[in-house]
């Protein structure tokens, strides 16, 4: 659990955008940035953002709905979300539990991620669900 990252305090109700300002979203992070994690999987490798996860209840989209994009592949769980206008990834429901989203921790107002200090990276791809049930 993190409630502060660098100088910057992690408000229970905190703002998250894309770079160009067209998504906002509001995270309820009550106990902060709480596991952050980065992901070896093809397309979390290709996108390199460092993850947290809340609720599905946790995300309010405020600003810009109609400008995100989905973004599906493989056993077509996930669903990644991603700015149409500047491209960013700004969060998706997970296909590991499909009841949180994961958020791009880059995303939130006035973190900066490089301050977290080391993360871990999940082995995505070896991903539970893909392995044969014996």
């Amino acid at each position: 659990m993190i409630k502060q990252v660098g100088t910057t305090v992690i408000q229970p109700l905190h703002k998250a955008s894309c770079h160009c300002g067209a998504v906002e979203l509001e995270l309820s992070l009550p106990e902060g940035i709480v596991d952050p994690r980065r992901c070896d999987c093809s397309i979390c490798r290709r996108k390199g953002a460092i993850v947290a996860s809340v609720p599905l209840s946790g995300i309010r989209i405020v600003k810009g709905e109609d400008v995100l994009t989905l973004y599906q592949f493989n056993t077509m769980t996930a669903k990644h979300y991603f700015c149409s206008v500047c491209g960013i990834y700004t969060h998706h429901q997970r296909r590991s539990n499909p009841q949180e989203y994961g958020y791009n921790v880059g995303c939130l107002e006035g973190v900066n991620p490089f301050e977290l200090g080391e993360v871990p990276t999940n082995d995505g791809v070896n991903h539970p669900a893909d392995r044969k049930q014996g």
